[in-house]
């Protein structure tokens, strides 16, 4: 779209940038530049326009753009274009996921890079490494209160170790993740340092205010996000005597960006990582971008418009880069950080699925998957070129985030049915197996959420004390059963360290100081590598998980159905321990995939008739394509083993598995 006000002003920037970026021949940029610059200058001119310096600014913008260009390698620049032909590539289903912290998988970045062969033998494609860059010792968040953007923390390695391990990964066609912190910094971070020492241009970077005035303005509606530990949203800097906006902890301020310096300065932050060779951002608390008064400053139009804006910018220096939304919201908020264009992404290609996740945790504690169909039939339907990373695990807690009309629709009451999950996974329940702890206590409101590892989660970790081998094959089942929901749902499964060996809580967070009083440390652990070693041992959790996890990675990768279209229908068996849905190849007319889930301890069944006239499995030649074998039918009823899943199809010939 050709919009005179813009384009006068593009020809007027490229006239007056900087000689050095002006001489060379940048083609594809100016390309790019020109098809994108339209949004780019009304989100830029809707969130700045208001400003005297605002022509300054947008020259600068696209200065910053313009250097990242210049500085991309060749090799990135190629697989821009690859991917730009090829603009669903991300939807495929090949691509399976895994987090980890660098030093508690591998000590550090070049013990990863030693260890891609172990994630190749699992299957993993997909690498993100959470945050590498340089952080506090003591108060550093599990990484996410950076202090420098541009540099590597000493203790994981040095830039030079990111440059070889995303070489590496690509060349064994892996994809590499790295995170961004966007709304906030360290308070050791040189924009601090330089705003304490009475910078106004630093300390316009943050929300600093001299008296509690407008803080407590904000306070009337914002929530706390750790009510135990950092109470309120606001600390005093004996520094400067003034009040700082800090949401999350004390030493993590909050970024403004109602100045158009804070956005410009982490669009070039996003870029510099892009240039080291991450195929994927991971954007950290986006909900939070702006602050309002009379809001809970979460989710604000204006933090949709600045992921917009970052979006185009990089898509005219950095086009094959994508970028996650990490927004851990309300339900009917999650689909909005694709974006609000009808099929493109417009903000992030990739969104947490945390509400499926949480869904799936109240699956496994009440057996019941009621409140799991209704969640995700109130869950809006993403954007076709968008994709969500459905994971059981992550380094945070479980949040409790259900809408509480789908509690109710369910048959609970949503107070009285968060409390029993808490009490569920921090074993407080009768005859609950887990050994989670609860986090993040609001005793104002009563809410609270859950650590705890995987294992620990389902029962392993007190199952291996009890010697009860019953109990750990029924948590081994619930591993494997849990997994295979996200790898079959639609999206990239993201599996998280550890939990392919049944890795049990690790309380050695307790000896340290710094950590001692956060027990999200229970689920980021330091991995005993010689029990990875038991994988090859036949009986042991060890080797029944990772083989369960491998195998059904492979499948997944051969089954079209899986890749992410907007591909699936969920179907009601008339049975609450069952969750039942159909994956359609949208290529291929009968290569459908009947999923189905047993969550109880008890066999179950549906009937076949419950499928209707969808032209498929009418001759009863079943199969799982993940064990190979044909299920148990009685009559017209498909019988399912507890904690038993199956990926259905039917065996006649033309059906091309």
């Amino acid at each position: 779209m050709y919009e005179q006000v813009s384009h006068s002003l593009l020809n007027q920037i490229l006239d007056e940038i900087k000689p050095e970026i002006r001489e060379r021949d940048l083609r594809h940029f100016y390309t790019r530049l020109g098809a994108n610059f339209y949004v780019i200058h009304q989100l830029f001119h809707y969130l700045y326009g208001k400003r005297e310096d605002f022509k300054k600014q947008m020259i600068h913008l696209v200065e910053v753009m313009a250097t990242r260009y210049i500085q991309r390698h060749i090799s990135l620049k190629q697989l821009d274009s690859e991917r730009e032909r090829d603009h669903n590539w991300f939807l495929s289903q090949e691509w399976v996921g895994m987090a980890l912290y660098a030093d508690g998988f591998a000590d550090d970045l070049q013990g990863v890079e030693k260890k891609l062969p172990y994630l190749q033998e699992l299957g993993i494609n997909m690498l993100h490494v959470m945050p590498v860059m340089v952080c506090p010792e003591g108060a550093s968040d599990g990484g996410y209160a950076v202090s420098d953007f541009r540099n590597v923390d000493p203790r994981v390695g040095n830039l030079d170790a990111i440059n070889i391990l995303s070489s590496s990964a690509r060349k064994r066609g892996m994809l590499l993740i790295l995170d961004m912190v966007l709304n906030h910094t360290s308070d050791e971070h040189e924009w601090v340092q330089r705003a304490r020492a009475g910078e106004k241009k630093y300390q316009d970077y943050f929300y600093i205010f001299d008296n509690r005035d407008v803080p407590d303005m904000f306070e009337e509606t914002m929530p706390e996000i750790f009510p135990e530990t950092s109470p309120g949203n606001f600390t005093w800097d004996e520094t400067m005597q003034k009040w700082v906006m800090t949401v999350f902890n004390h030493y993590q301020w909050d970024l403004n960006y109602s100045n158009p310096a804070v956005f410009i300065e982490m669009l070039d932050n996003n870029l510099f990582w892009a240039n080291q060779g991450a195929d994927v951002l991971r954007l950290d608390a986006v909900a939070f971008l702006w602050k309002k008064i009379g809001t809970t400053c979460q989710n604000e139009r204006e933090a949709h418009l600045i992921l917009q804006l970052m979006k185009d910018c990089c898509q005219v220096t950095a086009p094959g880069v994508l970028f996650i939304a990490e927004a851990i919201v309300a339900p009917v908020e999650i689909t909005k950080y694709f974006g609000e264009d009808a099929v493109i992404a417009k903000e992030c290609e990739i969104a947490y699925n945390a509400t499926y996740m949480a869904l799936l945790w109240d699956a496994v504690a009440t057996k019941n998957t009621q409140l799991l169909r209704q969640g995700i039939q109130s869950l809006p339907t993403k954007l076709d070129r968008a994709t969500w990373l459905n994971y059981l695990r992550c380094h945070d807690d479980i949040g409790l985030g259900f809408d509480d009309a789908d509690i109710v629709r369910a048959g609970y009451q949503p107070a009285a049915h968060r409390q029993f999950l808490v009490d569920y996974y921090t074993g407080r329940y009768n005859d609950s197996p887990a050994r989670g702890q609860p986090f993040g206590v609001n005793h104002k409101t009563g809410d609270a959420r859950i650590s705890g590892s995987l294992a620990s989660l389902v029962g392993l970790e007190s199952a291996i004390e009890s010697n009860d081998d019953i109990a750990i094959e029924r948590s081994v089942k619930v591993i494997l059963l849990m997994h295979s929901m996200i790898c079959s749902f639609g999206g990239i499964p993201l599996l998280y360290y550890g939990d392919e060996i049944g890795t049990l809580n690790d309380r050695s967070f307790l000896n340290d100081e710094n950590k001692a009083g956060d027990n999200r440390w229970l689920q980021r652990p330091k991995i005993d590598w010689e029990r990875a070693e038991r994988r090859h041992q036949h009986g042991t959790p060890e080797q029944r998980i990772f083989n369960g996890l491998k195998k059904m990675i492979a499948a997944r990768k051969g089954i079209p159905a899986f890749a992410d279209f907007n591909n699936r229908e969920l179907i009601d068996v008339e049975n609450p321990h069952l969750f039942v849905f159909w994956r359609t190849d949208p290529f291929v007319p009968l290569g459908s995939v009947l999923v189905v889930c047993n969550f109880d301890d008890s066999p179950q069944y549906m009937e076949l008739s419950a499928l209707g006239n969808r032209g498929m499995f009418e001759y009863g030649n079943l199969k799982d394509i993940y064990s190979g074998e044909s299920p148990r039918l009685f009559k017209d009823q498909l019988v399912v083993p507890p904690f038993q899943f199956y990926w259905l199809t039917d065996e006649r010939p033309d059906v091309g598995f």
